[in-house]
C-alpha cells in the first residue's frame, strides 16, 4: 500500500498525456494519490497510466476536450464514479496557439487559444468544485511566466492574455473558495522541455519581436538550458499537499530566473 504524503487523495490532472501533465500525474501518484488522466488522446493517457501502475499506482484515463463543456462534465463524472471523491485538480491542459501580430491574428484564432487556455480552465474548475467542497483540497493552475512576468514572446498576445486571465482566476478564487477549505495556486513555469511548441504556429516575428541579446541564454540558473517537467511535478506536489496548507491565490514561478531576464 502507498503511504505517501497523499495517500487516500483523488487527483485529476489536465493534459495528462505528455509532459508536465504527465510528470505531476505520476508524481502524484507516487505520493499515494489516485489519478484522473484528462486528455484527448486515448493511447497517450494510456502510456501515463501504465507508468502510474508500474509504481504501482492507480489511475483512470478520461477522454475529453478541456473547451467542451459537455465532456469535462462527464469525464469529472466518471472520475467520481470510479473513485468517490475529489481532493486535488491539477488544471495543466493548454496550447500556445498561434503567435502572430494582432492585425494578423485571426478572431477564430484568438477565440481557439482562449477557448482552450482560459473557458478550458473555469470549466475544469466549475466541475471540480461541487466535489470537492465536502472535504475541502487544492487546484493547481498551470500558467506561465508569458503573461505574468514576460511580455517579450514575439506574437504572442493571445497566449499572454490566456495565461494573465489564469492568474487573475486564481486570486479571485482564492477568497472565493476559502470558505469551503479549497487552496487554489498558480504555476507559471519558464521555458520547460515539453511537446507544446510543436503545436505553436508562429507568423510575422520580425513585426513584433524585440531585438535582446540574453547573457549566458534566457535561463540563468541552468546556463540556458529548458527545465524539466519534473521540475514542475515537485512544485504541483508542494501545492497539493499539506506542506502548503497556508498558501492561497499565490503564483509560484518556476522559470530558473528567465522571467527575471525578459
Amino acid at each position: 500500500m502507498n503511504t505517501g504524503t497523499l495517500s487516500g487523495k483523488v487527483a485529476l490532472v489536465t493534459g495528462a498525456s505528455s509532459g508536465i501533465g504527465r510528470a505531476s500525474a505520476v508524481a502524484l501518484a507516487g505520493q499515494g494519490a489516485r489519478v484522473g488522466l484528462l486528455g484527448r488522446s486515448l493511447e497517450e493517457l494510456e502510456k501515463t497510466a501504465s507508468e502510474i501502475a508500474s509504481i504501482p499506482g492507480s489511475a483512470v484515463s478520461l477522454v475529453a476536450d478541456i473547451s467542451n463543456d459537455v465532456q469535462v462534465e462527464s469525464a469529472v463524472a466518471d472520475l467520481i464514479a470510479r473513485f468517490g471523491r475529489l481532493d486535488i485538480l491539477v488544471a495543466n491542459a493548454g496550447i500556445n496557439g498561434v503567435w502572430a501580430p494582432i492585425d494578423d491574428l485571426a478572431p477564430n484564432e484568438w477565440d481557439k487559444t482562449l477557448a482552450v487556455n482560459l473557458r478550458g480552465t473555469y470549466l475544469c474548475i466549475h466541475f471540480a468544485v461541487p466535489h470537492m467542497k465536502a472535504n475541502g483540497g487544492s487546484i493547481v493552475i498551470v500558467s506561465s511566466i508569458n503573461g505574468t512576468t514576460t511580455f517579450t514572446s514575439p506574437g504572442a498576445t493571445a497566449y499572454a492574455v490566456s495565461k494573465a486571465g489564469q492568474l487573475a482566476m486564481t486570486k479571485q478564487l482564492a477568497l472565493e473558495l476559502a470558505r469551503h477549505r479549497i487552496r487554489i495556486n498558480a504555476i507559471c513555469p519558464g521555458e520547460i522541455e515539453t511537446n507544446i511548441d510543436a503545436s505553436t504556429r508562429v507568423r510575422g516575428e520580425k513585426e513584433t519581436a524585440i531585438p535582446v541579446v540574453w547573457p549566458e541564454g534566457q535561463v540563468p540558473i541552468t546556463g540556458g538550458k529548458p527545465g524539466k517537467a519534473a521540475d514542475v511535478a515537485e512544485a504541483v506536489i508542494f501545492l497539493a499537499s499539506d506542506r502548503s496548507r497556508h498558501i492561497t491565490g499565490s503564483p509560484l514561478w518556476v522559470d530558473g530566473g528567465q522571467g527575471l531576464l525578459r
